[in-house]
């Protein structure tokens, strides 16, 4: 729903009544992720896409429908044997999608939502997709430190607290990590029922990458990173280098030493960090920090003898083997990259395979399933 938060809110600031499709399960080669989303207008316009234009007709009439009934409908699209380049997905894959029809005074949580998307703050929705419970309720779920969580802001989602507890419990978990995907539970939250079918679309704030050097190397994998939607920082202890017009593509430019700036951030498992500076004075204290936090991924760039070098500076300073094994270095996928541009392809390349546990083979070489996870 985050890419087409501004139509739809559109919309709904403006009183009309829509129809929503939301992927909520995906089985083998599925084209999109849980929580991609494709909503239809009053007047037929349509934003998104839930299977990148597989089942994208089927699911604009099935949004209509629901729009015009007001009843919410979970719907399976897979492989069609008698017309599945109608209404079947030719890649194999299977999806489940939930259409919900979207108001106002039905669907209240979407302005808070689209509040906290906008401001930057985590805030996860909780939906009953199917079930004995009342099918289309929802329930907004914030993590325990913010204000937010003490009072009721919407819900609830059956008969009982106990469901809505265990919602809540497994919410804030999945928001921490940014995950997206249905929760099974008993009428009443039993962790060990299936009856229930709860849809837990997590809103955390994009992950960050921080790139350190301000390098010509260092704009293009800015660019790289905004594509893969990242909020990328640069930061660079050199002012004339680090300016806002070499990195427009940055959210941020930063100038200050690395390893002091990158002590002070908040850095989780889904952070990446580039590190560009190809300086050991640079590299060895700010290398210290990084391989000492949670980052999910720690690159430096240079060459085998830069490597090699590195290491043993890392260690002089008392780096164990267990942290050393976390570097990856050098950076980036083996592609034969030379242009900045091609180094930064190489680097995104990583970070994919690194999320989605890709072999790096040409797909041609491989056999099997096209998408990992």
């Amino acid at each position: 729903m985050r890419d087409i938060l501004d139509p739809i809110s559109k919309w709904w600031d403006a009183g009309e009544t829509f129809g929503l499709a939301t992927v909520v399960r995906t089985f083998s080669s599925a084209p999109r992720e849980p929580g991609a989303a494709m909503a239809v207008s009053a007047d037929g316009e349509a934003v998104g896409s839930v299977s990148g234009g597989c089942v994208e007709g089927a699911v604009y009439e099935l949004s209509g429908e629901v729009r015009r009934t007001g009843q919410p409908v979970l719907q399976t699209y897979g492989v069609s044997d008698d017309d599945a380049f109608a209404v079947g997905l030719t890649c194999g894959g299977i999806i489940d999608i939930f259409v919900e029809p979207v108001a106002r005074d039905s669907f209240p949580e979407l302005g808070e939502v689209a509040a906290a998307v906008r401001a930057g703050e985590p805030v996860a929705l909780a939906t009953v997709i199917a079930g004995p419970g009342q099918v289309g309720a929802r329930r907004l779920i914030w993590p325990e430190s913010d204000q937010r969580a003490l009072r009721e802001s919407s819900g609830p989602l059956g008969s009982g607290a106990r469901l809505d507890q265990a919602v809540d419990d497994d919410a804030r978990g999945m928001l921490a990590q940014g995950l997206t995907a249905v929760r099974r539970y008993g009428p009443d939250g039993e962790r060990r029922g299936d009856e229930l079918s709860v849809f837990v679309q997590s809103f955390a704030p994009p992950p960050r990458m921080l790139v350190f050097g301000a390098i010509d190397f260092a704009a293009a994998v800015a660019r790289a990173g905004k594509f893969l939607g990242y909020r990328v920082t640069v930061c660079d202890a050199r002012p004339v280098f680090a300016t806002r017009r070499r990195f427009p593509d940055a959210d941020e430019v930063v100038t200050d030493w690395p390893h002091r700036y990158l002590a002070g951030q908040d850095v989780d498992q889904r952070t990446v960090i580039c590190v560009l500076t190809h300086d050991p004075k640079f590299d060895v204290p700010l290398l210290e920090v990084a391989l000492r936090t949670p980052a999910g991924y720690i690159g430096a760039m240079g060459s085998r003898r830069t490597h090699d070098d590195r290491l043993a500076r890392l260690r002089e300073v008392g780096m164990s083997e267990d942290e050393l094994a976390r570097l990856r270095s050098p950076i980036g996928l083996d592609l034969g990259a030379r242009t900045p541009e091609e180094t930064a392809v190489a680097i995104a390349a990583e970070l994919i395979q690194l999320r989605w546990g890709g072999s790096g083979q040409p797909l041609t070489a491989t056999t099997g399933r096209i998408h990992h996870g």
